[in-house]
Parts: structure tokens; C-alpha cells; sequence
């Protein structure tokens, strides 16, 4: 008898396991779904806005430029500025003649085809100043495998409207550090950029202020080389309104922390972009209008247990002069170092590893212009 129960068990089992399947919701596998991603500020600066197709709900996606469309951007006075398209999907303003201005109503248009795109009218609310930028260090652990602490950082943001005016916020930031081959090559100092491709916002209209304490923007463990020379952050606060603060949460609930509109769409997030021909139609990304404020943090400090990236980076030593031919060596050998005992006993060290005698393979040479030794 429980050998029975126990063979209905699993059986039962087996046919729930095989009944799930991944839930995609009907669409019209002709029908592209139009992706609009940009956004204008109150800086003198161009603001670009990138225009795609997609497929529908459920597909990995990639984007796909959508040339030759028509785009304007209209004010609260009916103003309209044409937008130029370059490169191809891509479509900015001339930041000489346009800019947003606080107070100022803003409208997109779009039209590709006999397609007409309109976005909501969206006001440009005022952002405060960034007040303050800050790091703490973190003890990772205090002995390693080797008997020695590890420590990382955490960066936080304060900042406060005393009018009260901007209660949502969005945040922004790139990251650049330096970092430096142990070798003595041409390109041995470079710098690396990267965006944050995270969500960062806050609504602070359930509090009586709008304030933000210690809002955590990233932390940086030990993984990387990031803090090892020299690391600099700069943090762009943007104002929203409530309709695109419940976008970006709405987002961030779908994806995590890390959104992307060229993931899986698991569900129809609502844009404020609408076919003028056809409301129903689901169109993907948001149309933002906010004021901007930036600050900018730099770190340059001793930080226990950094890695080192280029501990395996020898490959070989080569004795001779300058022009000493290499034989039976893979085609890709770079010099990492000369060094010699005299004159007449030169060598060369060498590496198979193109990363370990050119920064330039991971980062750029070029020194950033608002970089600070």
C-alpha cells in the first residue's frame, strides 16, 4: 500500500513539474513595438532621443534604429523645434538654439511613416543642488586567506528642497577610474568610463520634507581595481513628476535594480507616448522632462586588499639585443619591459597577453579633462 501512495506521489509530482511552462502574453508577432528613450534638461547641452523597434512581449530583443522618422519637441507656447538625425536612429537638438527652462511644457512628436506618435504635455519641474557626496569605507573582512583585511567602499548622496517643490527624484551617475600597468610600456596609465545602467530613485512626498539622507547610490567591493589608484564619480539628480516616478518603480519592480528595455518585457508598462491613430497600441519607453543639477566625488585613498590584475602577465624572457628575432613563439608576443644586467647582456621580458603591455585594451590613454592628480 505505500508503495502505491508512494508511485501516485510521484507521478503527481511529474505532472506538475511538466506542466510549467513559461506564460507569454498574445500578441501580433507582425506588429514591431516602437522603444523611445531620451530625455531634455535645463542645461546647454544636446538632448538626444533614440528611437527603435522592437519585437513583441516576451522576445529577446535588440534594437533596431528607426531611420527617417520626423521629430519635434514643442513648448507650452507652441514653439516647435526640429530635431536632427544622426547616426540613424539617434535624433538630438542644436544646443544653441534649444534648451528647457524650469516651468517650461514640453511635447514630443513623432512621425515615421503614416505613423503619428504624441507624448503627454510634461512640465518641468525645479531639482535642488546636490548637498553633499560621501564615501565610507568597508571592512570586507579582517583576515583574508593570507592573513590580511580586505576593505571596499559605499558611496551616499544627501540633498534637500526647502520649497518643498521637487518631492521625486532620479539618479544617474559614470563612474571613471585610473589604473596602471606594473610595467614600464608606452601606454601604461589609462582611465576607464562606465555609466550606471541602474535604477536609482526616491519619493519623498510620504515624509514632511523633501529631503534625502544617505541615499545609497553604489558599493564598490574589492573585485575590481576601481580604488586602487585613483576613482571619481559624478552623480546627475534629476526632478519627476509622479506619473514618471511610477514608470521608473514600475520598471525597477520588472527588472530589479538594473532596467533595460531591450530585456524580456515580462509585462506593459504604461508610456506616456500614445499612437494618435491608435491609443491601444503599446509603445515602449518614457518621454522625460527634468531639471538637472551634478556633483562630482573623488576618492584617492589607501583601500586593504586591492587585486592584482597582472600577477600571470610574464610569459617568457628573451636574452639578445633590440632586434633579437623570436622563434617558435605565437604570433602575438609583446614587449612589457626592458631591462638589462650591462651592455652586453640585454634581455627582454615578454608577454602572450596583449592587456599586459597596453592599458589601451581595457580603457583609454587620454586623460580625462576634468580629471585632478
Amino acid at each position: 500500500m505505500k508503495s502505491r501512495y508512494l508511485i501516485i506521489l510521484i507521478v503527481s509530482i511529474s505532472l506538475i513539474a511538466g506542466c510549467i511552462t513559461q506564460f507569454i502574453p498574445e500578441t501580433d508577432e507582425a506588429t514591431n513595438l516602437l522603444v523611445v528613450e531620451g530625455k531634455i534638461t535645463d542645461q546647454y547641452r544636446i538632448n538626444k532621443i533614440k528611437i527603435s523597434r522592437s519585437l513583441p512581449l516576451g522576445k529577446y530583443v535588440s534594437p533596431k534604429p528607426l531611420k527617417g522618422c520626423k521629430v519635434t519637441i514643442s513648448d507650452e507656447n507652441n514653439l516647435a523645434y526640429n530635431l536632427k538625425e544622426f547616426p540613424t536612429g539617434t535624433y538630438s537638438t542644436d544646443s544653441t538654439t534649444f534648451r528647457g527652462h524650469v516651468g517650461g511644457k514640453y511635447t514630443l512628436r513623432i512621425v515615421t511613416g503614416n505613423l503619428t506618435y504624441v507624448s503627454s504635455q510634461m512640465e518641468m519641474l525645479p531639482v535642488p543642488p546636490v548637498d553633499s557626496l560621501f564615501y565610507e569605507k568597508v571592512l570586507i573582512t579582517e583576515a583574508n586567506e593570507f592573513g590580511n583585511p580586505e576593505e571596499g567602499c559605499r558611496i551616499f548622496l544627501n540633498t534637500f528642497d526647502p520649497e518643498q517643490k521637487c518631492l521625486f527624484f532620479r539618479w544617474e551617475f559614470t563612474e571613471t577610474w585610473q589604473f596602471r600597468l606594473p610595467f614600464s610600456v608606452p601606454n601604461s596609465t589609462c582611465w576607464i568610463t562606465q555609466s550606471s545602467g541602474q535604477i536609482h530613485i526616491k519619493n519623498t512626498s510620504v515624509y514632511g520634507q523633501s529631503r534625502v539622507t544617505r541615499y545609497p547610490l553604489i558599493y564598490i567591493t574589492n573585485e575590481t581595481d576601481r580604488l586602487k589608484l585613483k576613482y571619481s564619480i559624478l552623480v546627475r539628480q534629476y526632478s519627476l513628476n509622479q506619473d514618471e516616478y511610477n514608470y521608473w518603480e514600475k520598471l525597477q519592480n520588472v527588472y530589479g535594480n538594473v532596467g533595460g528595455l531591450y530585456d524580456v518585457t515580462p509585462m506593459a508598462i504604461s508610456s506616456n507616448i500614445h499612437n494618435q491613430n491608435d491609443p491601444d497600441e503599446m509603445v515602449l519607453g518614457y518621454f522625460s522632462v527634468s531639471a538637472m543639477s551634478e556633483k562630482r566625488l573623488f576618492i584617492k585613498e589607501r583601500f586593504d586588499g586591492m587585486p592584482s590584475l597582472y600577477n600571470n602577465c610574464i610569459g617568457d624572457t628573451i636574452f639578445g639585443g633590440s632586434n633579437v628575432h623570436i622563434e617558435g613563439l605565437n604570433a602575438y608576443v609583446w614587449v612589457i619591459e626592458d631591462q638589462s644586467f650591462s651592455f652586453t647582456n640585454p634581455y627582454r621580458v615578454i608577454t602572450y597577453n596583449k592587456e599586459c603591455a597596453d592599458c589601451t585594451t581595457r580603457g583609454t590613454a587620454t586623460r580625462p579633462s576634468f580629471w585632478i592628480d
